[in-house]
Order: C-alpha cells, then structure tokens, then sequence
C-alpha cells in the first residue's frame, strides 16, 4: 500500500498535487481538481481506494497510520473553520461520502451533517441564530445515519415523517415549524433504541469511524454489487471515502441545492442544464423528495432568483468544461447566496447528445475527431438504432428475461408460428411466444414485432435470429410458463390467453402488460456525418451476416462492406420450398434426391441474384448447407400425417426416415461438410445456383465477388475434397457459358482441431471465417441453448468475466483463434480472416480480433454501425 493514504484538499493545499483517480475516486479527484483551479469549495479530505482494498484484505480492519492521519486532516479543518468536531459552542459538521473510480451514482452511501449530537445541534442553533435549521440538520441525520450506518431502512424513518407533516397538514418537510422539527428527533431516536436496543451515538469522533466503515461496507452493497456486475467494473477496485465540511443550503430561503450539466444530456444542446431546490440538502434533488425548479427559464428559476449565483455557476461550468474537454455533471450548493461546488465527473449522456456533444466539440477545436470517436460509446449508437420504450409512459413490468436484442416491441402474443403468422396476415401486430424456437419457427418469427422465450441464452436460436431480423427479443424467461394446448401462458401471477397484448423491452429484458408507447429511432445528417469519421479511421473490415436480399438491403443501408455469412438453410424454410426440401431428405437414392433438388435450384438461385445485387462491389460469403436434416422435417403426427399425403409417402416410412435422422447431439452430428461427403448432390446444386447467379448479374454490370464457404471442416482432407467438387461444378458452368469469374473457396473454423491444424488447412483455402458461435461451444463443452440453466452462476462466481456467448472467451477461444490465424498465416502469408459469429458484433470481442489482427468482423445488419464503431476505437487503440 502505498504511503500517503489521506488527501487534503482546500486552503494550503499545493496547486501541483497530482492524484490518481484510481486512488482518490472520481469524487475526490473533482474536488481536489476544483480547489486547484481556485473555485469555491469546501474543505476536506480523501480516504484513498487503498484502504479500502486493506479493509476487505484485512477482516474490516484499517492500516494503522489511518487514524493518524484522519486527525491530523480533521486538525486542518477545524483550523480552517474555527471549529471543532464535538465542539458544543462551534461545532464542526462534516458529510462522509463514497466516491469510486468509475462512476456509480446512487449506488453507494453518503451522510450529511455529521458532529450534530444533543448537545452540539444547540451550539449550531445558537451560532447559525437559526433553531429550526439546526434540528432540520439532526434530524437529517439521524436518519441518514440510521440507515447507512445501523441498517434501519429509510422508509421507517420517512413513515414517522409523514405522520408528522399529515398532523400538521403540510405537504413539505420544510414546512415544519421547529417544535415539531425537535419532536421528530425525539422520534427518529426512539425508533433506533427500539430497534437496534441501543442508543443514537453522540460521540462525533465515534460517529465519524462507524459512517467511514459504513460507506467501506457499501462497497460491497447488492445494489453495487448488481451496478457493478451491469457495467462490467471491477469489484477489486474499492471505494475512496470523502469526508468534507458542511456547507448548507437547508439554513433559508436564500439557500438552496442543485445539480447541472454543462451541455444538455438528453440532446446534447450547449447550454446549461439543470434543477435546483431551495432551502434543501443535496440528497433531496437526487431523492426526489421534492419537485426541483429549473436553473433558467422562469420566474422560479436559478437565473431570476438568483442572478449573482447563476452568473457564477454559468462561469463555474464553462472552466470546468474547458478544463476536463468534455461535458460536467456539477453538485453545488448555495448558502447565504455564497455558491460552493460540491462535485464535478464526467457527465452520462443519451446516445443522441454523446453524438451531438462529440461533434460539437470537434467543431469548436476543444478535442480532435479521434477524441470524439473514443467518446462516443457502442452502446450509444445500439441505443440510436432501435425503438425504444417511451421512458415518460406508464407500465406495469409482469415479468423479466435476458435482453437479447435491443429496442422495444408490443403485440398479441400467440403461441404457434402458424397462427402468428395468420394473424399477421390479417394485420395484426403479434408478439411469438415460445419454451424456445428452432428453424422452423422462422415464418412466424419474421411476421412478429418481437419474440419472447422461456427458455436459452443471448445466443441461443431465438436471440441469434432476431438480432439478425433487427426484431426486439427477450429470451430465458424463468417465470413464463406456456400451456401449449390451451394456448396460455402465466408469468409470475399473472395468466395471459392467446390475443392478449404485451410489450416487450428488448433492452433492459422486461415484460409489460398492455401496449406501452415507443420512441422511434431517429438516424439524421449528423450521425451519417459521424460514420463517415468512423471509415476514416478504422483499419478492420465489417460486413454483414444476411439470409435473405431484404436483410442485404439493410446491411447496405448501414455501412456493411459485404456479407460474411449467408446461412443457405433458412432459405429453405420458405412455405414454398420446404416440401421440396423434405422431398430430397426422404429421398432413398441420388436420382431421386436429385430431382428434388432441382426444383430447389431457381429458387435459390433467384435468392443469390438479389443478394449480389444488393452487395454490388462488395464480397459475398455463402455458406454451404449445415444444419442437419432432421431439422427440415415435421415433428407432429398433424404435420407428418399432411407431409404424407402431400408427397405420396406412407406414414410408417415417413416416421421411420425421421427416426433414422434423429441424433443424441445434432450439433456434433451429420451436418456441414459430412452432409456435402455423403450426398455431394446437396452442395453441387448450391454451388451452381452461386456461379449462375454471379454470372446473371455480372452480365447486367454488377461487380460481383462469391465466395463460397464450407462448415464445419475438422480435417484439411475434407476441404480437399469439397474444394475439389465445388472447381468442378464451377469450371463446367464457365466453360458452357463461355465466361470467366472471379470466386473464392474457404472454409469457417469452428472445431479445435481445425484451429490447431490451420497451417494444414490453409493449403486448401483462399479464406478463413471464425464461427465463434461453434467454436466456443466445441471448445467449452457448453450447448448454448442449455447454458442459460448455469452460466449466470458461472458469470456471477467469477469463473468467466462474462457470457462466453456474448464475449468471446479470451484465454480459451481466444487462443485458439490466434493460433489459428498464425498457423494460417505461415501457410499462406496473405490468407484473408474474418469472423461471422455473434461476437463480430459485440465490442469487446471486436477489440479482441483487431488485436489479432482479422481482416474483418461480420455481423447482423442491425449491429453494423456498432461493430464500425468498435473496429475504429480498436484502431485509434493500437494505433502504432
């Protein structure tokens, strides 16, 4: 632990201490920063994050010099002020005050006007000539003190309060007249005898040690603990603790508190923005005890009442702002008309305004472009992209899942894909409700607003396929339970029938009774404007994972250089080909297989020719048939019995050919390249559809680019020979038409073996494209659908950082990407890499493929101008 443990910050202080905020929190370091800057603030001093790391390291003890030096800083103070901590004729005040390195409002614990016992609250009564505001000060806290300190919860403190303002019928807490003020310090006292069987303490000193361990112990609070878990920080780090002289804006009407922003955070407009109350303490504004009143605007505001102080804190800002080049969240309080800064931190901002700000900014040369590309968050620009619940709407949440994918959906919930669809037929918005989905549910999943599930994880079917769809989903639903058969659902204790209307919150994974109104996302010049500064920069390509034209369409329309990866078999799900499709799996020989197939080639085709219309100029990657053919087949008596008669097979064959494809682990079954060994027919028919496509378009002057790519590749001599027959079928097509085309063969790594043999594999590919989806469950042992039963313990416990599924697993995974890239690389120097898992859109993990040196990410077409962002803050990061 390093020497100095406590910083002063006020009178005497040197102007050239230099503070880690890691040390002294972002609190402690705006306060330090503020007083060297020469603006008004209270006295005080920081516990650094040091000790409390000891504190936890150490069975809740403190280093020894601690108490030292808290006396000798507490000395420093009472000098300052001529006041004494415990003082009963000039008693000095202090607020203690968590205050972290990564900014956590709300989340930790702060006490105001500590010193205050029986006898010191009448030496401030005396010394401020003002009885009522000294035993507003007690009992605020009592109260404060009670809770944070001796585990009391607030609401029985605020229950007595409110008996007392109901007998003298007022509304406010301000308007109690000082008798009633004394009385219900008597009460909140009673209250702590009767609960914690002890006395209120009135010892100061005493006072001061037990709410410095306290804001420690909060540190380690579930509401921290929970923050800090959401925002990915890093429970190691502790909490500094700030301890500072009382200044009061409870003392009259010529006092007050308040918080601002430099620039506006919900639109990012340059102009002060904020609320403020009179005769208040600061933990009011942030309660919202009371309705705050504007900093400028009307009669009431800050400007009109008072002028002087307004002028000051608009002046106080602007050097702030300039000082820290970014936008400032600022606490202040006003007493006796005297302005006092309380804090300054980097202030949160909506999407709209990290943009607007970050551009602005730029424009009046206080950052440079590449500052205003860091600024601007990823999850800004997911914010921007969807619709979004309307936060001013009323709603009452029912249930909450995982948020899968963003925005905001409300319908009719239906159970059945079928009937979903139908109802989206007739108009409807509707809602699909399912235990999980599978590949079949996709007709009903693309007439839906949105998709709720019971079961699987941010990865699962469900989720991957709707963030592709750009459709709002929500997935592992603990509480939903569905009653297929009478078509109901009960979630927590509410029960919901088909045709019923929920809402959906794709963002934060909550359920909403009824329909609650969205915000639209709104794309305007100035976000276009600040892409093109993202292309600038960034060094990794992004494309797009797309099924279908419309989905090519939009991954266009979003920024994507081509398409990573074009998944063949959702296409085959389509009302107007699955029969066909079937007919070719119930096939018993290749003839047969291959009239099937025939009637698959145009569609497919047709399919292509819309892609690479859409992609003009860019690469297309097309991966070849994967999933097993189980998959394709009906799975109840209803729809076998239809699927027999429909193609004149007998029911028992029909049952007994699905029997034969059923698998105990389908995903490491008969799938991928062993479906193109075993029935080459299957991917000849695909690749024909691919060079005949490519060659309809190039005639119409489309730049065109396929690349075809072959899955699940496990050894260098299944590529050799898939390579081999894709040449094959390519070289017939070019020399009957007489024409010439540019394509390329590779292959997606998503097996160890694969990864640790890429210098092998490479011999035989033009490219490699990571399926990190399959890759991590290969390398893991982990079925991404079944994860969601263990993996947020495994999360929570520390085992992994985070969702494998959601960020690729570094240590792991990682490794072997690297390896594979390197292995790959010493074969073929120039062999291009991407990557077309789900992680290519997750930011984290774009970091990780940049520093790996990936040519380029693919991701939904949805999360495209997010993997943009990524890849240009990658860049800007390890720029050399």
């Amino acid at each position: 632990m390093e020497d100095s443990q406590v910083y002063y910050f006020g009178p005497g202080m040197s102007k050239n201490t230099l503070v880690s905020v890691e040390r002294v929190g972002g609190k402690g370091a705006g306060l330090i920063q503020m007083t060297q800057l020469g603006l008004p603030v209270p006295p005080g001093f920081t516990i650094t994050t040091d000790v409390c790391r000891y504190y936890y390291q150490h069975e809740q003890t403190f280093p020894k010099a601690l108490t030292e030096a808290v006396c000798e800083n507490l000395a420093r103070l009472e000098q300052v002020f001529d006041a004494k901590l415990g003082d009963v004729r000039k008693p000095l005040l202090v607020s203690v005050r968590s205050g972290a390195a990564r900014s956590m409002p709300g989340m930790m614990d702060t006490i105001l006007n500590l010193g205050l016992n029986d006898e010191t609250v009448e030496g401030l009564s005396q010394r401020s000539n003002n009885a009522r505001f000294a035993y507003d000060s007690y009992r605020r806290f009592i109260q404060m003190f009670g809770d944070v300190v001796m585990g009391i919860p607030a609401r029985a403190f605020e229950e007595i309060l409110s008996e007392f303002k109901k007998e003298e019928a007022v509304l406010s807490d301000g308007e109690l007249r000082e008798e009633r003020l004394r009385e219900l310090v008597v009460a909140y006292k009673t209250l702590i005898q009767k609960v914690k069987k002890m006395p209120f303490p009135q010892d100061p000193r005493e006072q001061l040690w037990q709410a410095i361990c306290a804001v420690f112990e909060s540190w380690m609070s579930a509401r921290a603990i929970a923050y800090r878990k959401i925002n990915h920080l890093d429970d190691k780090a502790g909490t500094a603790v700030t301890i500072q002289a009382m200044v009061f804006g409870n003392l009259g009407q010529d006092c007050g508190t308040g918080v601002a922003f430099t620039r506006h955070p919900s639109t990012g407009e340059n102009q002060l923005f904020g609320e403020y109350l009179l005769n208040a303490q600061g933990e009011d504004v942030v309660a919202g005890i009371r309705t705050p009143l504007p900093i400028h605007g009307n009669e009431q505001s800050l400007q009109k009442k008072f002028p002087t102080v307004y002028q000051e804190l608009l002046s106080t800002a602007h050097i702030l702002e300039m000082h820290n080049r970014d936008m400032q969240d600022i606490e202040f309080t006003i007493q006796n008309r005297k302005l006092w800064m309380l804090q300054t931190r980097r202030g949160k901002r909506s999407a709209q305004a990290a943009i607007q700000i970050a551009m602005d900014m730029v424009a009046e040369q206080k950052i440079s472009k590449q500052e205003a590309l860091m600024r601007v968050e990823v999850s800004h620009l997911d914010q921007l992209l969807h619709p979004m619940i309307d936060p001013q709407a009323k709603k009452e949440v029912i249930g909450k899942g995982l948020a899968a994918s963003p925005g905001a959906a409300s319908g009719r919930i239906y159970f059945s894909p079928d009937i979903a669809e139908e109802k989206a037929k007739l108009g409807e918005k509707v809602i699909l409700v399912r235990m999980e989905t599978s590949p079949e549910d996709i007709h009903g999943m693309h007439v839906s607003q949105g998709i709720l599930t019971a079961c699987g994880g941010q990865t699962s079917h469900a989720a991957v396929v709707a963030r592709g769809m750009g459709k709002c989903c929500v997935v592992g639903c603990s509480e939903l339970h569905i009653d297929y058969k009478h078509e109901t659902a009960m979630i927590r204790d509410h029960k919901l029938k088909a045709g019923e209307m929920i809402t959906l919150n794709g963002s934060t994974g909550e359920i909403y009774l009824g329909s609650v109104p969205t915000v639209e996302a709104k794309l305007d010049d100035r976000f276009e404007h600040f892409m093109k500064w993202i292309d600038e920069v960034k060094t990794m390509g992004v494309r797009a994972n797309a099924d279908t034209p419309e989905d090519a369409r939009i991954a266009r329309k979003y920024g994507a250089e081509g398409i990573g990866l074009c998944r063949t078999e959702h296409m085959f799900f389509d009302l107007q080909r699955i029969d066909a499709m079937r007919e070719m799996i119930l096939s018993d020989h290749e003839k047969a297989r291959r009239h099937a197939l025939e009637k698959l080639l145009p569609m497919q085709r047709q399919d292509f020719i819309e892609i690479f219309k859409a992609m003009d100029g860019f690469a297309v990657t097309i991966r070849l048939l994967d999933p097993p053919l189980h998959e394709f087949l009906p799975h109840t008596q209803k729809d076998l019995v239809e699927l027999s008669k429909k193609i004149d097979i007998s029911l028992t064959r029909l049952k007994r050919k699905a029997r034969s494809l059923d698998e105990f682990n389908p995903m490491l079954g008969f799938r991928g390249c062993r479906l193109g060994i075993a029935y080459p027919e299957i991917y000849e028919m695909q690749v024909r559809a691919i060079v005949e496509a490519a060659l309809r378009v190039k005639r119409e002057g489309v730049q065109v680019f396929p690349e075809i790519m072959i899955p699940i590749i496990g050894d260098a001599k299944e590529l050799k020979m898939l390579r081999a027959q894709c040449e094959r079928v390519c070289s017939q097509i070019l020399i009957e038409e007489k024409e010439t085309l540019s394509y390329k063969i590779g292959t997606m790594i998503e097996l160890p073996r694969a990864a640790l043999t890429a210098d092998d594999i490479a011999q035989e590919a033009d490219f490699f494209s990571f399926g990190t989806n399959d890759l991590t469950q290969t390398t893991l042992g982990i079925s991404r659908d079944d994860a969601n039963f263990f993996l947020p313990k495994y999360v929570e416990a520390g085992i992994y950082p985070a969702d494998p599924f959601v960020t690729l697993d570094k240590e792991g995974v990682g490794k072997l990407v690297q390896t594979a890239v390197r292995l790959g690389r010493k074969t073929k120097p120039q062999l291009k890499i991407g990557i077309c898992g789900e992680h290519g859109g997750d930011a984290a993990s774009v970091d990780f493929f940049a520093q790996s040196q990936l040519d380029y990410v693919s991701c939904s077409p949805y999360r495209v101008p997010l993997a943009r962002l990524a890849a240009a803050q990658a860049a800007l990061r390890y720029k050399a």
